[in-house]
């Protein structure tokens, strides 16, 4: 049996990154992991962090890819700051939808495309069609009302991602970006977009999610599904190694 040693000299760099865009000065913090390989890049969701695919960077069959943070907006900005031109993507949630729309304006730069139940479909915004089902003039009022209906949601680590929700999301930006997903994934065929790129697809979901509406549709154009058992939404936090291992076989897969 071999067993993988990890120090300082092997472990990511954290950096503050400081970016300008649209004309509004921005601090970014990621991780990263310089390597030999085209980089992994990971956009992570609403309420989440960088710190959650932070083992990604210990994974010794993924220890040549990069694993960093990007808001939004800034996907393209932190991008061209490391200097990254081909790389494989992957993004959970809002992250997801934010890698998948990046893509699609340069399809010819990603090597592949893990999607973590990014929205591809209307049916995918049951976290922020809530700015509209439960409308709240005060944005405290609302992420407060938000916060504790995550909380008690019957599914696997909302619980855990509702208790951390006040640390990591200011309230006042929260109607924007929920608004702003549901506007974009009932007017938009994301799905299309998705199944129109042209290098190696994954959908990554919970086992609680396996009634999506448009699983056959992805079986049927080749995308590779990858059903994480014991978990819903948030795979980071219920099932990490299924997590982990079914992404380093499909990167071992795609590069080879």
């Amino acid at each position: 049996m071999s067993v993988a040693a990890f120090s300082l000299d092997n472990a990511p760099s954290y950096e503050k990154v400081s970016l300008q865009v649209d004309g509004v000065d921005l601090e970014i913090s990621s991780i990263y992991k310089k390597g030999q390989r085209p980089p992994f890049v990971f956009l992570h969701g609403f309420g989440s962090s960088k710190e959650e695919f932070n083992d990604f960077a210990y994974l010794p069959h993924l220890s040549e890819y990069m694993n960093m943070s990007f808001l939004v907006k800034t996907a393209k900005a932190l991008l061209a700051h490391y200097g990254i031109d081909r790389f494989h993507l992957s993004g959970h949630s809002m992250g997801g939808l934010t890698a998948l729309l990046r893509a699609e304006e340069i399809p010819q730069r990603i090597l592949s495309f893990v999607n973590i139940k990014g929205n591809l479909a209307p049916e995918d915004c049951f976290l922020s069609r809530q700015v509209f089902l439960f409308p709240a003039d005060d944005a405290d009022v609302f992420f407060n009302e938000f916060t504790e209906r995550a909380r008690r949601a019957p599914a696997f680590s909302n619980a855990i991602y509702a208790s951390n929700l006040r640390r990591k999301v200011s309230p006042q930006v929260t109607y924007g970006i929920l608004s702003t997903m549901v506007e974009i994934s009932d007017q938009r065929d994301l799905l299309g977009i998705f199944l129109g790129l042209p290098c190696p697809l994954m959908l990554m979901y919970g086992v609680q999610n396996v009634s999506l509406s448009y699983l056959p549709t992805l079986k049927e154009n080749g995308v590779e599904l990858a059903e994480i058992p014991f978990s819903g939404h948030f795979p980071m936090y219920s099932n990490p190694p299924e997590m982990y291992r079914r992404i380093t076989a499909f990167l071992e897969r795609v590069a080879a």
